[in-house]
């Protein structure tokens, strides 16, 4: 049984970076789905691949993996800078803004 650990990124659906900095630990899975011949349905008898477990860092999760025995993949890939404003979204309203409004 193989893991993933990996850093979770930013959603699409929003600006919010809250949840991007903790770490998954998610179990690769062993066989294909099979797809059920009377309704179509894809399964699975694989309950790990339904596992994800979250730690704050990257240390955490090797560690974890390390002690229980499990076979892990590293996915250490660039984390992106994000560029935070300081006034944020907020400063597009400011009564006091240095670039008059275009529209």
């Amino acid at each position: 049984m193989t893991a993933r650990i990996y850093q979770k990124s930013k959603t699409a659906m929003q600006s919010g970076v809250k949840n991007s900095g903790q770490w998954i630990l998610e179990f690769e899975q062993n066989d294909a789905k099979p797809i059920d011949p009377l309704m179509k349905w894809v399964g699975s008898d694989d309950m790990s691949s339904q596992v994800s477990i979250n730690f704050s860092s990257k240390e955490n999760a090797i560690d974890y993996a390390t002690k229980n025995n499990i076979v892990f993949i590293l996915d250490d890939s660039k984390a992106k800078k994000y560029n935070i404003r300081k006034g944020g979204y907020g400063e597009n309203f400011d009564y006091n803004r240095k670039k008059p409004w275009t529209h």
